[in-house]
């Protein structure tokens, strides 16, 4: 199997354990930082990539294989358990391109524009979710307003469980989660076993009264209901291998009522 995952996992974890600093250019860069640490590390492999803009989806495409990475720094302590997608639903699969996910933690407030990656998981997005079908568009519609001159924008937010909202052993470990059939690297022993399984509805329609501010959605049964998807769970060899497991209840810690990051 043609892959980068594990190139770029272990370009990761060894900048980590060399003390390679996730580097701001000031206290107001709130968003790029992590980016661009990751950046540095994709171009020490020999894997050429293309970067898109600001709300394009993934950040990162590889050029020689169809693949792409997404990045989601955290702050911690903070948020943790799910992040915000605002331009693209996540996925394992888009655009003809297997897709990856990179969480990294880092000091919430650290005493200068220098600091660690506290600890680091890719995950191929099926992890996430595994419906390859859903196609994001934001639409809109006219007409609101005393003048009828209004447009109201359909601009879809989706809020996401991250790895460490989804399963324990992760805190304070650099993991790598691919699907059951990638093969194992040399260089990397399993430490578990992740199973997701299918929700008994689909979620295929959603209204909004702009009365009473209430949003209702629709659903169907789901076809797949209770199938599984496997993954497995990797770490270095030489690292302390705590085992991974699955939440028994999964921390979504997001009411639907409270403002999100935009």
């Amino acid at each position: 199997m043609e892959t980068s995952i594990y190139d770029v996992f272990l370009e990761c974890v060894n900048a980590i354990n060399n003390n390679i600093f996730i580097e701001r250019e000031s206290k107001n860069d709130k968003e790029f930082h992590f980016q661009n640490w990751f950046k540095n590390r994709l171009e020490n492999t020999c894997f050429n990539s293309e970067a898109g803009g600001r709300n394009s989806y993934p950040d990162f495409r590889l050029v020689q294989i169809a693949e792409g990475y997404e990045i989601k720094g955290l702050a911690y302590p903070g948020r943790e358990v799910n992040y915000d997608c605002n331009s693209q639903v996540p996925s394992g699969f888009h655009n003809g391109r297997s897709i990856f996910y990179v969480f990294g933690r880092y000091p919430k407030t650290p005493d200068g524009n220098k600091y660690p990656v506290l600890d680091l998981v890719i995950c191929h997005g099926d992890f996430l979710n595994a419906d390859h079908t859903y196609i994001h568009k934001n639409k809109n519609v006219k007409g609101f307003g005393t003048y009828g001159d209004i447009m109201i924008r359909d601009r879809k937010m989706y809020v996401a469980p991250t790895p460490f909202g989804l399963a324990d052993g992760l805190a304070h470990q650099n993991t790598l989660i691919l699907p059951e059939h990638f093969p194992i690297h040399a260089n990397l022993e399993k430490v578990g076993t992740l199973v997701r399984k299918e929700a008994e509805n689909i979620v295929v329609k959603y209204s909004f009264d702009l009365q009473d501010n209430t949003i209702v959605a629709e659903t169907i049964p789901n076809p797949n209901v209770g199938k599984e998807h496997r993954f497995s769970a990797y770490r270095l060899k030489t690292a302390l291998n705590q085992p991974v497991f699955m939440r028994e209840t999964v921390e979504f810690g997001y009411s639907g009522d409270e403002e999100l990051d935009e």
